[in-house]
């Protein structure tokens, strides 16, 4: 096919499997070197091949940004507008080369799939016209495939869910374990691979209904949640917050499987579109782990109104006591929690220990501003959870320097009748992709530890001024009858 630069901006015609990927490959090249030179010259900002993936979720708040900040997206989607025009023309192009909905363009959107998903069109043949199917049908590996996978609608689910099951926990130890790497490879272009593998596996011999494909992922899912629990790799609660991604991104795959699977002319050459979806996780992996994205600072504040003035709360906001053992059923599933909190020294310098159920952060005061501003760093982490196992302890990598706590402080606001507003705030980082999605779950976990702590200094604020009241009630009254008895000849 001998392609005009016209081409690169028509929507109509088609596009074969060769030149869209030369094409496709050549303009990422190009345009992550353009990206490159503005971010690094023009605006002095580091720029990684994972900052594709951070920018949209940033720029649905850009009105809420820093000037400079807001400069900079602008200009990055301005270089950037050519380059998705070429992309969407050409894939849309490439699906009707190939025989497949137009309407599978969004996936082009998605970050992470949409690299699976350039992998398989470019691997993908052309439809071949009715009755010529025949004609690439050959091949030693496709008669293996012809063989290995059952035709039964059953037996090819059970074989779906088995060699899928086994892949998804062989990559999950390469991530882990291997690469110490929790991302956007092992999140969502395994789950989005599982799906779609997994009905291609199904519906090898003939189209398989919409409903079943969908089970069939979904079953894959669960079932690698389960193996990786027995093996030792992941705790109940982790599993159970990474379960919800995983099966929306497995279903797109499973989606996107049942239109290739219904259309049996574009599987051919299967074996080369099996090899890539094996191929595309591990090499996602490796990638990450060579260039790993920066993660965010994200904060958490929350805030209570306590019937105590400033200098009381303040006494208690420095240290405080025992706090009785938790409620809340967020803690009671292994979430770690505040059990009180201790000082060394006094003012700028002094060390605060907050003790938690799986250790102490350490909290270096930097602003002590009594009684309105406690703030501090944070020197050292403790485990975030005790996780659910039916084995005696695991340490994921997760748990040890994965969600890093930066700073916090106490901000005290006085209110009208001797009462007092406090607000904690904690910033942190973590190293969980897509950082947004985990961002849900952190900041809850957070909310729910400030909770713990500014309930208890109100109860013990309060507590102090209805002591300190009634002590002063009570002096009110025996003072003038300690006088008058004084004052008796």
């Amino acid at each position: 096919m001998k392609l005009r630069l016209s081409d690169l901006w028509r929507w109509d015609g088609t596009i074969t499997r060769g030149p869209y990927a030369v094409i496709g490959l050549l303009g990422f090249a190009l345009k992550h070197n353009l990206d490159r030179f503005v971010a690094m010259l023009v605006f002095h900002r580091p720029w990684g091949l994972f900052n594709y993936w951070i920018p949209p979720t940033r720029a649905l708040r850009i009105t809420s940004l820093p000037r400079a900040d807001q400069t900079f997206l602008a200009t990055m989607l301005a270089t950037a507008l050519p380059f998705i025009w070429v992309g969407v023309v050409l894939t849309l192009r490439r699906l009707r080369d190939a025989g497949l909905p137009p309407g599978l363009v969004v996936v082009f959107f998605l970050p992470v799939v949409n690299l699976v998903f350039f992998a398989l069109l470019s691997v993908m043949p052309t439809r071949l016209p009715k009755g010529f199917e025949e004609l690439e049908s050959g091949g030693r590996m496709r008669a293996f495939l012809d063989r290995a996978i059952p035709e039964s609608e059953l037996a090819s689910a059970a074989l779906a869910v088995l060699l899928t099951v086994t892949f998804g926990v062989a990559a999950t130890i390469l991530s882990t374990a291997g690469l110490s790497r929790y991302g956007w490879s092992l999140f969502v272009a395994l789950p989005f691979v599982l799906g779609l593998g997994s009905v291609l596996i199904y519906g090898y011999h003939r189209p398989r209904g919409y409903t079943s494909c969908l089970a069939v992922a979904a079953i894959s899912i669960l079932l690698l949640g389960f193996g990786l629990l027995a093996v030792a790799i992941e705790g109940a609660i982790c599993l159970a917050m990474a379960a919800p991604l995983a099966l929306v991104i497995a279903s797109i795959g499973a989606s996107i499987g049942y239109v290739i699977q219904r259309r049996p002319q574009t599987m051919h050459p299967a074996p080369s579109m099996m090899l890539v979806l094996l191929l595309s996780v591990p090499g996602l992996m490796g990638v990450e782990h060579a260039a790993p994205p920066e993660p965010p600072v994200f904060a958490v504040r929350s805030s209570i109104e306590i019937a105590a003035p400033p200098e009381e709360v303040w006494r208690q906001v420095v240290s405080f006591a025992e706090i009785p053992p938790p409620e809340d059923p967020l803690f009671r599933l292994g979430i770690a929690y505040p059990t009180r909190a201790t000082i060394e020294g006094r003012g700028v310098g002094a060390v605060r220990h907050c003790v938690f159920s799986t250790g102490a952060f350490v909290e270096p005061i930097e602003v002590w501003d009594e009684p309105h501003l406690l703030r501090f760093s944070v020197a050292a982490n403790p485990p975030p959870m005790q996780e659910w196992t039916p084995y005696k302890e695991i340490h994921p990598p997760h748990l040890h320097g994965f969600l890093v706590s930066r700073q916090g402080q106490f901000l005290l606001t006085p209110l009208a009748g001797n009462r007092t507003r406090l607000e904690g705030t904690t910033w942190y980082q973590h190293h969980l992709w897509p950082a947004d999605y985990w961002q849900l779950w952190s900041d809850t976990v957070i909310h729910h530890i400030h909770l713990r702590v500014l309930r208890h200094i109100k109860r013990q604020a309060e507590r102090s001024r209805a002591e300190q009241q009634a002590h002063s009630a009570f002096d009110s009254v025996l003072q003038p009858a300690l006088r008058a008895t004084n004052a008796q000849p």
